[in-house]
Parts: structure tokens; C-alpha cells; sequence
């Protein structure tokens, strides 16, 4: 009898092991608006009370992403990033907004945001700060976690400053455990890959992927087109192993999206849009949704753009061509559907006609496929998996396709 005990708690432990971070929630990449790109760790709200780090600002974009049509499209989450806290905890241990900043506190921004149908996030490091310098949650995972869900957070982001790399696997792992046993919903988005890939430490992403839902993997994004193709760069290179874990529940995230702030062109602004969407990131805005002009708010509101990366199959797609400043990615989506993207490098002033036969850029189907541009709307033809197909893309541009099969084309 102690024997199939003994056999019973530990086959008891091998189910909820390899069930992991089962908390339902994002089943397709998150998306949303957060602070950290556009408005960094500024402070000054005194001098600065619309761009500072304060419930003003956060209460301002969750206004927009309804009133502007981001919620219709799919965004939800309004994310706060670091410096929202005091630099002390309070007398119970417990962390503390800034009350010059967040006079309302936590809980009733969440609140706010909630009543506008939207989520609120917040963050927090592992290590004993932030990369702000406020504190961190180290010995304190279990009081933050409560404190979160008390507050009414919907996801945190759990940056890894100030901590000892190789205990990290361990530590996010606690964290997660904290987060389910506060019984609230969480979405949980983890740093600790990006941090081993800094010290050269090969991260384990099955255990990753049980126990964050979307994680960051390589260097924060900077506003300028340079930042956004080294980041591609390195989903290419590392694409096999990232493919692999990509699926509902657990993202790679390849960092925010910076569309319609100081640095990216049109073109460069739609290629990010397009490469996010086929990489089934996490489409997380960090710009001004204010001030915003109007092309840049339509890159970011195409739906059927938005429609490949909310994709239920969660597949990542895979760079399947490269030449010439010219690459090609593609995925087949959970209808059998193929989209492709065409990523030009070039710079040469004039569009680039490139040619493919469309069997090298994924198509399987012994039928036809109609094409579709996703961002002119405009028809292309039938083609079949042996034809070639001719594009034009313009220099540091995209050109989006989505094929259907014609037999269940609209």
C-alpha cells in the first residue's frame, strides 16, 4: 500500500510537470501598448506630466486603444514597464506605486482600465532591483505575486537585472508557481533566455515554454530600422529552435513594436508589422497613441495582418530564401493557408523584381492558390506550387502575400 502511494504522488508530480504554465491564457500572441520604447524610466511628471511615468499617461492610452479603434483590432494589454514603484517597500514588504505618480494607486488604474474592456500589466525584476533601480522581487516572489492579484494586474513582465544568472531557470519557475497559486490570471512574460544568451548559456526553452507564456530572447529594440533587422537577424539564425516551442500559450517575443514613433519610415514600418505578424510575436506597441499620424495608425490597425499572427496554430514562420539584400519568409496557417513575406534590405532607391517558384516559399498544395496583398488589398492571381510569381518590393520595404487555396477561396 505505501508502494502505490509512493507510485501515485509521484506520477501525481509527472502530470502537473508536464502540464506547466496552464493558465490559459494567451492562446495566440498577446497584444497591446507598453511604456518602456517611447517613454522609457522619465520620471518628471512635475515638468513632463504627459509623457511621464504616471497613471495620466496610462490612463491616456487605454482611452485611445478604444476610442481609436486598437481595441476593435485585437490590442488589449496597457503595460506599465519600470520605474512605477517607490525605491522602498513598505512596512508589510509590500511593493509601493509612487503616490506623486499614481496618487490613485494600482488598484484603481486597474480598475480604469478594466471599465474601458482592457487589461492592465505591470513588471517587476527577479534579481534584487530592476534595471531602474527600484526594487526587485527577490525573497519576495509570493508577497508580489498576492500583491499583483490583489491589484487586479492581468500580466506581468519579469525582467532579470541584479540576479545571478543560473538561478534563474529555478527562480522564474518559483515565480510561476506564485502566480497560479494567487488564483488570478496572469499572463506571464519572462526575461530569463535573454539573459543566458548574454551569458553564453544555452536556454532550456521547453522549460521555458511550461512556465512563461511569451518570453524575450535577445537585446531590447531600439528606435531605428538597424535595431529592428539585427533582431530578424537573429529569429534567422536562431529560427529552427525558436520554431520549435512557438505554439498557444508560449511566444517567443522578439521585443516591441515601435511603429509611429521617431526613426522607421512607412516602408520600415510596415516590414516590421509584416515580420512580427509572420513571427507570431507578441504585438506590443511602445509609441504615442495620441499623437500618432494616420499612416502609421492604419500599418498598425490591418486586420488581416493582424489575422496571421493571431493565427490559432501559434507557428512561427521560418526565413525560407535569402539573396541579394532580399529575404523570404513564410508559414502555413491552421487553415492551410500560406502567407509569405518578401523583406528588402536594399537600399539602391528602386523597387527590387524579384522572382520565386512559390514551392521554395512553402506552397504544398497541388491546386491553385489566389494571392493577396495584405496591405494594397489588391489580387495577384492563381498560381500553383510549380509556377513562379514576380514581385516588387520597395527598398527597406515588404511586400505581404496570403495565398488561399483556391478550392476554399472566398
Amino acid at each position: 500500500m505505501v508502494k502505490m502511494l509512493r507510485c501515485i504522488v509521484v506520477l501525481t508530480a509527472l502530470v502537473v510537470s508536464a502540464h506547466g504554465l496552464d493558465n490559459g491564457l494567451a492562446l495566440t500572441p498577446p497584444m497591446g501598448w507598453m511604456s518602456w520604447e517611447r517613454f522609457r524610466c522619465n520620471i518628471d511628471c512635475k515638468n513632463q506630466p504627459n509623457d511621464c511615468i504616471g497613471e495620466k499617461l496610462f490612463m491616456d492610452m487605454a482611452d485611445r486603444m478604444v476610442e481609436d479603434g486598437f481595441k476593435d483590432a485585437g490590442y488589449e494589454y496597457v503595460n506599465i514597464d519600470d520605474c512605477w514603484d517607490l525605491k522602498e517597500r513598505d512596512s508589510a514588504g509590500k511593493l509601493q506605486a509612487d503616490p506623486d505618480r499614481f496618487p490613485s494607486g494600482i488598484k484603481k488604474l486597474a480598475d480604469y482600465v478594466h471599465s474601458r474592456g482592457l487589461k492592465l500589466g505591470i513588471y517587476n525584476d527577479f534579481g534584487t532591483k530592476t534595471c531602474g533601480g527600484y526594487p526587485g522581487s527577490l525573497g519576495h516572489l509570493e508577497v508580489d505575486a498576492k500583491t499583483f492579484a490583489e491589484w487586479g494586474v492581468d500580466m506581468l513582465k519579469m525582467d532579470g537585472c541584479y540576479a545571478d544568472v543560473k538561478t534563474m531557470p529555478q527562480g522564474y519557475s518559483n515565480m510561476t508557481k506564485a502566480l497560479n497559486a494567487t488564483g488570478r490570471p496572469i499572463l506571464f512574460s519572462c526575461s530569463w533566455p535573454d539573459y543566458e544568451r548574454a551569458s553564453k548559456i544555452q536556454p532550456d526553452y521547453k522549460l521555458i515554454a511550461k512556465n512563461c507564456n511569451i518570453w524575450r530572447n535577445y537585446i531590447d529594440i531600439q528606435d531605428s530600422w538597424d535595431s529592428v533587422l539585427k533582431i530578424i537577424d537573429y529569429y534567422a539564425q536562431e529560427q529552427d529552435t525558436l520554431a520549435a516551442v512557438s505554439a498557444p500559450g508560449s511566444f517567443n517575443d522578439p521585443d516591441m513594436l515601435i511603429i509611429g514613433d521617431f526613426s522607421l519610415s512607412v516602408e520600415q514600418a510596415k516590414a516590421q508589422m509584416a515580420m512580427w505578424s509572420i513571427l507570431a510575436a507578441p504585438m506590443l506597441m511602445s509609441n504615442d497613441l495620441r499623437t500618432i499620424s494616420p499612416e502609421f495608425r492604419e500599418i498598425l490597425l490591418n486586420k488581416e495582418v493582424i489575422k496571421i499572427n493571431q493565427d490559432p496554430s501559434g507557428k512561427m514562420g521560418k526565413r525560407v530564401m535569402q539573396e541579394t539584400g532580399i529575404e523570404v519568409w513564410s508559414k502555413s496557417t491552421a487553415d492551410n493557408k500560406l502567407a509569405i513575406v518578401f523583406l528588402s534590405r536594399r537600399t539602391d532607391g528602386i523597387p527590387t523584381n524579384y522572382s520565386i517558384i512559390l514551392q521554395d516559399a512553402g506552397a504544398t498544395s497541388d491546386g491553385t492558390y489566389e494571392f493577396v496583398d495584405l496591405f494594397t488589398w489588391k489580387s495577384l492571381g492563381k498560381f500553383g506550387k510549380r509556377d513562379t510569381m514576380e514581385v516588387a518590393i520597395n527598398p527597406n520595404g515588404v511586400r505581404m502575400l496570403l495565398g488561399t487555396p483556391a478550392k476554399t477561396a472566398a
